[in-house]
C-alpha cells in the first residue's frame, strides 16, 4: 500500500519512520508546507516528497494527518474531498463543533480514524480485562516543558489520552466532572456510577510521568504507560505488629505484558482498516466525545 504523511513535525516524523518500517507499506510520500523540512525528513527516512496536496493525493491510498491542531479541520476536509482514507492525529479538531462539521462531510466508503495512541498501549487492554468494579482510578500524565507546538492546552494535549482511556477502554460512562487548572497544569475529579476518577496533567513537571492507579475491594492495580509494566497488589488478610507498627503483608504480582510500540500497532491497525474497508477502532464520534469532555473541563478554569 502507498501511504502519505501530511506534516513533518515531531509526530509526523514518527509516522514517517514507522510507515517506512512496515512490511505492508510499498512507498511513503510526505508533504509539508515547509518544503525544506519535508525534504530533510525524506532524506533521513528514504521516502518521497510531494509538491502539493493534489500531487500527494494522486500517489497514495491513505494518509496520516499530523499538522498542528488549528489546521486539522481544513486539511482533513481537503483529504476527505479527495477521497483519501485518513488517520487524524488527536484531537480530531480544534473544537468539538469543528469535529461534528467534519464528520458530516465523510462519505460512507471512506476510512477516517483518530490517532489516540495510548489506546494501543498494551497495558490498556490488559488492565481492561483485569478490572471489575473499580472504586478509584487515578491517572497522572506529566511532562517537562517542551518546545513543540501543539496549538492546544494541556487538557487537549495530554489529559485527553486518559480521558479516551477512561471513556472508551475502561467503560466509564455518564461522567460528572469538577476541574481546576490553566493552560499548562490541570486536574479533574470525575465520578462514574460508584467509581471516582482523578486525572492530572502538566507541562511544567521536572519528571515525565505516565501512570494509572486503580483500587478495588480485592486488589490495587498500578500501571506505567512508558515501561509498559503492570503490578497487582492483593491483600491476603495478614497483619502483624512490629515495634508498635502495624504491618500489612501484600502479595504482589507482575503481569506479563507483550511490549510493543503503540504507534506501530496504531498505524498497522489503520492500514488493516483501509485494506478490509472496516471502521478504525477509534471512531470520529469517540474522538468528538473526548473533545467535548476536554471542553467541559477547560470551561471550569
Amino acid at each position: 500500500m502507498d501511504v502519505g504523511v501530511i506534516g513533518t513535525g515531531m509526530m509526523g516524523q514518527n509516522h514517517v519512520r514507522v510507515y517506512s518500517q512496515l512490511k505492508e507499506v510499498d512507498s511513503v510520500v510526505i508533504y509539508d508546507v515547509n518544503n525544506e523540512q519535508a525534504r530533510k525528513v525524506a532524506s533521513l527516512n528514504n521516502v518521497e516528497v510531494a509538491d502539493s496536496y493534489s500531487d500527494l493525493f494522486h500517489r497514495v491510498e491513505a494518509v496520516s494527518l499530523c499538522v498542528p491542531t488549528q489546521f486539522h479541520f481544513n486539511t482533513a476536509l481537503e483529504v476527505i474531498k479527495a477521497g483519501v482514507n485518513v488517520l487524524i492525529e488527536k484531537p480530531i479538531c480544534l473544537s468539538s463543533d469543528e469535529g461534528k462539521q467534519l464528520v458530516q462531510n465523510i462519505p460512507d466508503d471512506l476510512i477516517v480514524g483518530v490517532g489516540h495512541i495510548e489506546r494501543f498501549n498494551p497495558i490498556v487492554n490488559e488492565i481492561s480485562q483485569i478490572i471489575s468494579e473499580p472504586l478509584y482510578i487515578e491517572f497522572k500524565r506529566h511532562n517537562p516543558t517542551s518546545s513543540r507546538i501543539t496549538g492546544s492546552s494541556v487538557v487537549e494535549d495530554l489529559m485527553i489520552h486518559d480521558i479516551d482511556i477512561m471513556l472508551h477502554a475502561l467503560g466509564c460512562s455518564d461522567v460528572n466532572v469538577q476541574a481546576k487548572g490553566n493552560e499548562d497544569v490541570a486536574a479533574a475529579l470525575c465520578s462514574s456510577k460508584n467509581t471516582l476518577i482523578y486525572l492530572s496533567a502538566s507541562r511544567k513537571s521536572s519528571k515525565k510521568i505516565r501512570m494509572i492507579h486503580i483500587e478495588q475491594e480485592d486488589m490495587t492495580i498500578q500501571g506505567d504507560f512508558m515501561s509498559q509494566e503492570i503490578y497487582i497488589h492483593r491483600k491476603p488478610g495478614q497483619y502483624k505488629v512490629d515495634r508498635d507498627r502495624y504491618v500489612q503483608e501484600n502479595i504482589v504480582e507482575k503481569v506479563l505484558v507483550a511490549k510493543q510500540e503503540p504507534l506501530r500497532s496504531e498505524l498497522s491497525s489503520f492500514l488493516k482498516s483501509v485494506k478490509t474497508n472496516k471502521p478504525f477502532s477509534i471512531t470520529t464520534n469517540e474522538a468528538i466525545q473526548n473533545l467535548e469532555l476536554c471542553e467541559q473541563i477547560r470551561g471550569m478554569f
